[in-house]
């Protein structure tokens, strides 16, 4: 446990700074899995989820939560399953 009164500062921040970052990682695995699951389906809107998962992974990568390189990975794959689901029509 920290001692001296800024190791306790620090330790209130990383709680409030972990839960922050929880929640956008979370929210781009959300928008990654859902795009997924629509493009396996055949859905028509697969397309706008594919753009949201895309936004969110760029959005997590801008606040550092994911590295920059982790999010250009992912989003490589996404839209290489998008591309493979429907060629004639990108996103």
């Amino acid at each position: 446990m920290p001692i001296t009164k800024s190791a306790k500062k620090d330790l209130r921040k990383t709680k409030r700074r972990t839960l922050t970052n929880k929640a956008v990682r979370s929210k781009a695995k959300t928008m990654i899995t859902k795009a997924e699951n629509q493009l396996a389906a055949g859905d028509a809107a697969a397309g706008k989820s594919v753009l949201a998962a895309l936004s969110a992974l760029d959005k997590a990568a801008g606040k550092k939560v994911v590295h920059p390189n982790n999010a250009a990975r992912r989003k490589s794959r996404l839209m290489k399953k998008a591309n493979k689901a429907a060629p004639a029509q990108k996103p």
